[in-house]
């Protein structure tokens, strides 16, 4: 059967190889690129004839069947093209960059009468049908859920190999071309092909996590959760910044075990099972046999319906965010983000995504294009330490960190967030509780902040629920959390606020260890420890300075500074919490000498200006102005 090739660099070299093993069933009749194939690119396939114009090579040929390995923009267009032209149609994956765009083709295909098969060359193994009646005949129970997992490094050149590599747009046009939807679509064509949600209307929502850490627009390691309709929720995790190659996979979670597929290798494995390796059917192969002898198609267009429902809204999301330099390792040919290949094998063990996981670049608050802050969701602490979101590491614009985790003195001391020592009379401040009477003691009352979910997130900042519990126990608060950072004329701000509402249904008592008896210690509400050991500290308000002068003060403004930064810290509502001597830390006293009781809620807001150098009381108001205008 005569075909012709559109595209003949990049992954149309893989074709050309693959169009020499099957000469028994197909012969190169023509081949189509901006410019003529490179030397030697066409040995062993005869003499095709070159065009630049698809549709007029495919007439002039009489192929039957027109091979697009061309740049993800032009899937479309040519595919209409080549329809149009007469011929039939082996499109590479990704489908197309838009959901409409796929539309138009599968449209254009039934309209035409002719055959349309994607690339998924995945979805060719026999692996896969045969996972489905393991699923189908209960081997492990009923399926809980669907992981993927892929780590590959790469090196700087794979996001120069082209102008649309690394790209989500170019010249106004739609690419797309990130980690998920092209290096590794196949994994989460595969992973919707075993969960049975292929055809357009099987996903119901996407959550996605898009970052890079190559000077790229695109994402280079990426998690999402799928939410199919009626089906097992599939959650994908993927990089390109893994120090080496793992062979992706998909992980069937059940009641009674788990299914493995390697798809690269057509290898699957229930539970500790032997391996078990099926045979694959190449899809040129396949759609010679539809087009000649009515063999089905293996990859039809509307089986990719629900992966360009997943890519679509890839496309709509934010752009992937930035992980910080300080995380990444430039050493060698590629950037690798060290652990990332033991974090995605997390995501898919656990169906969580990165954030869920408590990687603190997961969560990056942006000043402008600066990553100034990172948010950990899901510490791994004991419980003594009253485990808790909390933003570290937060820097100046200049790179300075200005938080401290876990120190040596204090380590429930976790860089900036919310901590109290008495709620309800659970400690959610972490390490000892103080005592009437008898001091300091170790008592079995920690209580957790369990981040429930994000309900607004962007680059600047998110809004955040949390439950405020103590394991085994019913919750006792619900918190709303926001934060965002906003750039300013010097440095840059911090807003949070934090409202807790009440789920006993009785009066909560807020109390501090100086509510108990141990005088000034009022500590309790939001806190920020900062590094130990920085030279030159200094606090002061507008009226006092130093740690005794300003330590439950109830000035509108506190600053806190160093040889290389300053904090300055703005609220109205409770005194001021300082330590400089002992150890550097900033806090508000929501019960400074007194319990504070509310039925129903209690709000707060801070902001707090990050500053690179020391600023002098002279220099504060008006930034304070401006951070919380």
């Amino acid at each position: 059967m005569r075909v012709v090739l559109a595209g003949t660099r990049g992954f149309g070299a893989h074709y050309l190889e693959r169009l020499r093993h099957l000469r028994d069933v197909v012969e190169l009749a023509g081949v189509c690129d901006t410019a003529p194939p490179e030397p030697g690119a066409l040995d062993g396939l005869g003499e095709p004839e070159f065009s630049p114009d698809l549709p007029e090579l495919v007439k002039r040929t009489g192929a039957r069947i027109a091979i697009l390995a061309t740049p993800i923009p032009t899937h479309a267009e040519l595919t209409l093209a080549a329809l149009a032209a007469g011929a039939h149609v082996l499109v590479e994956k990704p489908t197309a960059a838009t959901l409409a765009d796929f539309e138009r083709m599968e449209r254009a295909a039934a309209e035409a009468g002719l055959a349309c098969q994607v690339g998924f060359q995945s979805l060719g193994s026999a692996a896969i049908p045969a996972v489905r009646e393991m699923i189908a005949s209960g081997v492990i129970g009923q399926v809980t859920g669907v992981g993927v997992g892929g780590s590959w490094p790469r090196p700087a050149s794979y996001f120069t190999r082209s102008p649309w590599a690394g790209r989500r747009r170019l010249d106004g046009v739609d690419v797309v071309d990130g980690a998920l939807t092209n290096p590794f679509a196949h994994a989460l064509a595969t992973a919707l092909a075993v969960a049975g949600a292929e055809e357009r209307g099987a996903v119901e929502a996407v959550e996605t996590e898009l970052f890079h850490a190559n000077a790229i627009e695109s994402d280079d390691t990426s998690s999402i959760r799928v939410t199919t309709a009626g089906g097992p929720p599939i959650v994908a995790a993927v990089t390109l910044c893994a120090a080496g190659r793992d062979e992706p996979y998909v992980v069937v979670h059940g009641e009674r075990g788990r299914i493995r597929l390697t798809y690269t290798l057509d290898e699957v494995q229930v539970n500790d099972e032997p391996v078990r390796r099926f045979g694959r059917t190449d899809l040129l192969r396949n759609l010679v046999a539809h087009v000649g002898s009515g063999e089905p198609l293996l990859v039809p267009i509307a089986r990719t319906g629900a992966f360009m429902e997943v890519m679509e809204a890839i496309r709509l999301a934010p752009d992937p965010l930035p992980i910080a330099a300080d995380h990444l390792d430039r050493s060698g040919e590629g950037v690798v983000l060290p652990g990332i290949a033991d974090l995605v094998d997390a995501s898919a063990d656990r169906l969580a995504l990165f954030s869920e996981l408590g990687a603190s670049w997961a969560t990056p608050l942006l000043a402008g294009d600066t990553v100034v802050a990172e948010y950990v969701t899901r510490p791994d602490l004991p419980l003594t330490e009253s485990p808790r979101p909390y933003l570290h590491p937060v820097r100046t614009l200049g790179g300075t960190v200005v938080t401290e985790v876990r120190p040596q003195d204090h380590p429930h001391h976790l860089g900036a967030g919310v901590a109290v020592t008495d709620v309800g009379g659970r400690n959610f401040w972490g390490g000892r509780t103080y005592v009437r009477d008898r001091g300091p003691a170790w008592l079995d009352n920690h209580g957790v902040q369990r981040h429930v979910a994000f309900e607004e997130r962007d680059a600047a900042g998110f809004a955040e629920t949390l439950l405020w519990e103590r394991p085994g126990e019913e919750p006792v608060v619900r918190e709303e959390r926001t934060a965002r950072a906003v750039p300013l004329s010097r440095g840059w701000a911090l807003r949070l606020s934090f409202t807790l509402r009440n789920l006993t249904g009785s009066p909560l008592t807020v109390e501090s260890s100086a509510t108990k008896g141990r005088a000034g210690a009022g500590y309790g509400g939001f806190f920020w420890r900062a590094p130990a050991g920085s030279p030159g500290l200094r606090v002061f308000t507008g009226e006092a300075e130093g740690e005794q002068a300003v330590h439950g003060s109830r000035a509108p403004w506190l600053a806190l500074s160093a040889e290389g930064w300053t904090l300055v810290f703005a609220q109205d509502d409770d005194p001021w919490f300082v330590r400089v001597a002992e150890y550097p830390g900033v806090g508000t006293a929501l019960a400074w000498d007194t319990p504070l009781v509310f039925d129903d809620v209690l709000a707060r807001r801070v902001t707090v200006l990050v500053a690179d150098g020391r600023l002098t009381p002279q220099d504060v108001p008006a930034l304070v102005a401006e951070a919380t205008s």
